[in-house]
């Protein structure tokens, strides 16, 4: 069944990054609050770096799962991506009225999927409420410091 929390994870996030790098370049140029404008090459470097790290996480879970740094670092990315949902996605729809691309997979899979897995990881003993909150602080504090790095640095490299 583990085998199947890291194929639906990956689904969910890989669909979550593919709607977010077709429209989230453009979007961010409206003149919106709480957005900083990005170009698709930024954008796409940095959503493309985000989800190759979820995926090794995910393997890295797969191969070791006693690890207890690669556990924490797979349930902290499921607990970002819900918590991504509701903060950035949700509220900037709501505080802009204007669609915040990402919101749909967010909602539709991200949630759900990633709620049942920590669900049934916390169900089957494998991991606490304090390890999820933990978890989801720790991963989502790196994730939302390297992605303005992720940025620069796709601005940089790809030159087109």
């Amino acid at each position: 069944m583990k085998n199947d929390y890291v194929v639906f994870f990956c689904l969910a996030i890989t669909l979550h990054n593919l709607e977010e790098a077709l429209w989230l370049p453009q979007w961010s140029q409206l003149d919106l609050p709480f957005q900083q404008p990005v170009t698709a090459d930024e954008f796409h470097f940095a959503v493309l770096m985000i989800t190759a790290l979820a995926y090794l996480v995910s393997f890295l879970y797969l191969k070791f799962p006693k690890s207890n740094g690669i556990k924490w670092g797979f349930i902290g990315f499921l607990g970002s991506m819900i918590f991504n949902a509701v903060f950035p996605h949700l509220f900037i729809t709501l505080l802009t009225n204007t669609y915040a691309p990402g919101l749909a997979t967010a909602l539709i899979l991200n949630v759900p999927i990633n709620t049942v897995i920590l669900y049934k990881l916390h169900e089957s003993g494998l991991i606490t409420v304090k390890e999820i909150m933990m978890s989801t602080v720790v991963i989502g504090m790196i994730l939302l410091a390297i992605i303005p790095l992720l940025f620069k640095l796709g601005g940089s490299l790809i030159i087109f």
